[in-house]
């Protein structure tokens, strides 16, 4: 396993980030493992080297957060853990979702609660809240920090101005600052290099994109997407532009470089994130032992200048995707 520095928290964290998404309850989505399963995978990442966990209290109501606590019993100081907070969770209770103080601090003790831990590695605001202003929003995460609750906090999916306004904001009332930003980022969909990119780099702000394989459609040839539980269930990877821009030709050559270099395509869409400065760990989830080691294999794959043009080539502007 290789480890980076996560923005300037000074955090090591695996260059692989195992995301949790998968694990909970296939009551909440078909594709999704339940408790053994999960815990499987869990343990083969710790074995691997991977120290760095991603989930959100959404991911199966909460179950997702239940599942990765019981699994890193008597090994949570190995591991960094991060989860999000902002989608309602109950359907009845308003204030179970957004940003707002109530919302944050009694969301977050619930978070705390099912992961069973006391201070949270890295806490994210899933999306950016329109009706709470970002000044209660980042004292309420401050003061999270100083109650010994939360490490660090970090953003997830929003405009850069957004993201340039929360930074200033923080700058300005000496609050504490958003360490990293989950974004959408994948071969076949790059908008983030235009502002959100550049911005983190100049802030030295961490980057840990979310859906580095376009939800699977960066694991296998076009035509055979649906082949799979989650492409004939998952309604949301159609939400997603991946087709358009150019996507078609690229999941293309993604398959032939695959071939040339005896990797899976999976591993070559991984290796291109890599192989980028600003991306820190790629938020990898799986529903398999073989494919979590496979991604870990990824790391090993070198992707000549010419390779990365080459898939990079036929990459056209999208209409921004995963929050707006």
């Amino acid at each position: 396993m290789e480890y980076t520095t996560l923005g300037s928290t000074g955090m090591q964290v695996s260059r692989i980030c195992l995301g949790c998404m998968s694990f909970g309850s296939s009551d909440w989505r078909e594709w999704v493992l339940e408790d053994d399963a999960s815990k499987e995978i869990i343990d083969r990442a710790l074995d691997l080297g991977i120290n760095f966990f991603d989930t959100a209290n959404m991911y199966s109501r909460g179950e997702s957060e239940r599942i990765l606590g019981e699994a890193l019993e008597g090994r949570r100081d190995e591991a960094v853990v991060a989860t999000k907070g902002f989608f309602r969770m109950r359907e009845d209770d308003p204030n179970s979702g957004g940003l707002s103080r109530k919302a944050i601090e009694q969301e977050l003790a619930a978070s705390r609660e099912r992961l069973g831990m006391d201070t949270i590695d890295l806490y994210q605001p899933h999306r950016w809240d329109y009706d709470t202003p970002v000044e209660t929003t980042l004292r309420a995460l401050d003061d999270a920090v100083r109650r010994g609750h939360v490490r660090y906090i970090g953003a997830s999916s929003m405009w850069a101005h957004q993201f340039a306004e929360s930074l200033h904001t923080s700058d300005r009332l000496g609050l504490e600052r958003f360490q990293t930003m989950q974004n959408h980022y994948n071969l076949v969909y790059r908008e983030e290099e235009r502002e959100m990119l550049p911005l983190c780099g100049k802030e030295n702000v961490g980057v840990i994109p979310w859906s580095p394989m376009a939800r699977g459609y960066l694991t296998r040839p076009h035509e055979e997407i649906d082949a799979t539980a989650r492409g004939e269930t998952e309604e949301y990877l159609y939400e997603h532009p991946y087709r358009e821009g150019g996507g078609r030709e690229i999941n293309e050559r993604v398959a032939e470089v695959a071939a040339d270099k005896g990797a899976t395509m999976a591993q070559i869409a991984l290796a291109w994130l890599l192989h980028k400065d600003w991306v820190d760990a790629p938020i990898v989830g799986t529903t398999s032992v073989d494919h979590l080691e496979q991604a870990v294999e990824a790391l090993e794959i070198d992707l000549s200048e010419s390779d990365v043009a080459y898939l990079e080539e036929p990459y056209e502007p999208v209409p921004v995707s995963g929050h707006a």
